[in-house]
């Protein structure tokens, strides 16, 4: 079975490095360093039109948890239809109940959008903060979802392995299981071996420093040390030794 990788990816030069490293996949979005938001139209196109990668669009509108609005969700709905209008191959979402449930009738809407256009419906990590495994995994099959992002509802792929090894056995066939989170070339393949995943969704993160980003009183910082002036970019090299790790 041929193994996939998947880069995290936060601006059109992340992709960029993310083809050169040679991986399958993309997931692009905004803001990662408040987990993943919505990207834009102009970039998405941008990558569409400079290399030939997959590309699954993140529709998040905020940071924090996944229980929306009603306004909240009619964003998500648009941003979605115009994302796939403007090539998306695929849309990573998730919608939860203020109890932790999956929220069953904002996930059907959004697959069925998705494959209105014969694209993937990815569910996203919410999976992870979800009260029930197994429940929320047989809702996904039943609505026709291709695939789950999944850590195993631990911080780190490698912590939650048990719980993907028993999601892979139990519904594996019927659902692509991706595992991320802490995902790196140094891990990839004892991951996928132990698992039996045959997919797995890395940062293949590197560091950027910017000059800019404090001065005097005023800073910009969001990474820890010791990156405070730096922002993170995907490296082709990394993603290069991912995929050679996981053949």
């Amino acid at each position: 079975m041929k193994k996939i990788t998947e880069i995290c990816a936060g601006s059109y030069e992340d992709c960029i490095n993310a083809a050169l490293g040679g991986a399958d996949r993309v997931e692009l979005n905004a803001a990662l360093s408040v987990g993943g938001l919505t990207p834009g139209i102009a970039t998405l196109r941008k990558v569409k039109r400079d290399t030939d990668i997959k590309v699954i669009c993140m529709v998040r509108p905020r940071a924090a948890g996944f229980c929306y609005t009603e306004q909240e969700k009619a964003v998500m709905f648009e941003e979605a239809e115009l994302l796939l209008e403007n090539g998306a191959d695929g849309i990573a979402f998730g919608f939860l109940s203020a109890d932790g449930s999956m929220d069953k009738e904002s996930t059907k809407r959004m697959t069925d959008l998705i494959h209105k256009q014969k694209k993937e419906a990815v569910f996203h990590r919410a999976f992870d903060v979800c009260g029930d495994a197994c429940g929320a995994m047989e809702l996904l099959i039943s609505l026709g979802t291709e695939r789950v992002l999944t850590s195993g509802q631990k911080a780190k792929a490698m912590e939650g392995k048990e719980l993907l090894k028993r999601l892979q056995i139990s519904y594996g066939s019927r659902i692509q299981i991706l595992a991320g989170s802490g995902v790196n070339e140094i891990n990839a393949a004892e991951l996928m071996a132990y698992t039996g995943i045959n997919q797995v969704h890395s940062s293949c993160k590197d560091y950027r420093k910017d000059p800019t980003t404090a001065a005097g009183d005023v800073s910009y910082e969001y990474l820890p040390a010791p990156y405070e002036c730096c922002y993170d970019v995907v490296s082709p090299e990394k993603v290069r030794s991912l995929v050679e790790a996981c053949r």
